[in-house]
């Protein structure tokens, strides 16, 4: 009898962009390419033409599917909890996808979930009282935030789980603490304390940030 064999899973332009997302997810945006997404789909390079457009088709579909993932704040939301369960939930899905920060504001065919994404936090800030321009203001100025803290984190040259007086250590080994008192100060009295993480940095910013976006907003 002949050997069966599994039946190949159908490519579709969902499929395919979410796997070019695990893609990038596991060897970065460099590793993606037409021939390399479809040996990762199991078709022939020009199959894909039939899904997507091209490279740049596929990058914004990539752009959407992290969009996606972000809490968006809805009608009746209180601003300032609204602001801050979207930032939370923006870096999660950023530092599940680091590669998407380089790549999310350069898009010039924006999916339906960017558009959502942006038109609702527009919407949260006009609602709260923001003018145009404090919505435009406050809008740029937690991205920024958002983003640089992402970059921060995922570039760190340890996580949560590593052994921080360790690290610590050796990267300062070869200076003597006398010549940089005020970086010997800081790291012996705050990062080498117990329960030091530096993602706790995260909600101090925020909430200064957002405190300070809303007395600006209603002076």
């Amino acid at each position: 009898m002949p050997k069966k064999t599994a039946a190949r899973v159908p490519v579709t332009r969902e499929r395919a962009l979410q796997t070019a997302v695990a893609l990038a997810d596991k060897e970065g945006l460099g590793s993606l390419s037409m021939r390399k997404l479809a040996q990762e789909l199991g078709v022939e390079a020009m199959s894909l033409y039939h899904h997507v457009k091209n490279k740049d088709d596929i990058l914004d579909g990539m752009v959407d599917l992290v969009f996606a993932e972000i809490e968006l704040p809805v009608d009746g939301d209180e601003w300032k909890p609204a602001m801050r369960d979207r930032a939370r939930s923006a870096r999660a899905a950023l530092t599940r996808h680091p590669w998407a920060i380089s790549i999310m504001d350069s898009r010039a065919a924006p999916g339906p979930a960017t558009l959502r994404h942006h038109n609702a936090v527009i919407g949260a800030c006009r609602r709260a009282g923001f003018s145009v321009q404090m919505a435009a203001h406050a809008f740029s100025l937690l991205d920024s935030y958002i983003f640089g803290f992402v970059l921060q984190e995922v570039n760190l040259p340890f996580d949560e789980s590593a052994v921080i007086p360790d690290v610590v250590e050796a990267m300062m080994l070869p200076y003597s603490p006398e010549d940089y008192p005020y970086l010997t100060e800081f790291t012996t009295e705050y990062i080498l304390q117990p329960g030091y993480k530096f993602g706790a940095e995260f909600e101090y910013g925020l909430a200064l940030l957002i405190d300070s976006l809303e007395a600006a907003a209603h002076p």
